[in-house]
């Protein structure tokens, strides 16, 4: 069954694997952004794959360019789509759009999540993250879900 999943790129490769999953008929997301007139990845080293786990595994995982797909315990774990249709609403003209609902915050300014996922969440902006950051909040995201994964499992065996 096809689902989306991360794949870590090594490292400056994340335009080669995106074109090469492209010229192979396989679906993938590198989000971008611009900044300073550069256009870079959003999530640097990694991008969404929407691939069929197990039956394709194999010709991901051994794609040139790519480190691995991220998971737990040598199993992928699956990103829900709406998480990938969040990214993509932040796009305009194909670039993540950082500023999208007017001024840029100000430390200690209060701010709410108006739109995916996390809608209605409120909170106090601190500071601007950078390109690391935000892989590391992706990453903790996906190990979060791979432990529900395994929890899910370890349910089920006992049940």
């Amino acid at each position: 069954m096809k689902n989306w999943y991360v794949i870590n790129t090594k490292p400056k490769k994340e335009y080669q694997v995106e074109r090469l999953f492209t010229e192979g008929g396989i679906e993938i997301y590198n989000p971008k952004y611009q900044i300073e007139d550069r256009i870079k990845p959003f999530f640097p080293g990694y991008e969404f794959i929407y691939f069929d786990y197990p039956a394709q595994y194999r010709l991901v995982k051994y794609t040139r360019g790519v480190k691995r797909v991220v998971g737990v315990k040598e199993v992928p774990v699956s990103i829900p789509d709406g998480i990938i249709q969040a990214i993509k609403s932040r796009e305009v003209n194909g670039l993540i759009e950082i500023e999208k609902y007017g001024e840029k915050p100000e430390i200690g300014d209060e701010i709410e999540v108006v739109e995916g996922p996390l809608k209605g969440l409120r909170g106090v902006f601190q500071k601007e993250l950078t390109a690391k950051e935000r892989v590391l909040i992706l990453l903790n995201y996906v190990t979060y879900q791979g432990q529900l994964i395994i929890e899910k499992e370890k349910l089920k065996k006992v049940i």
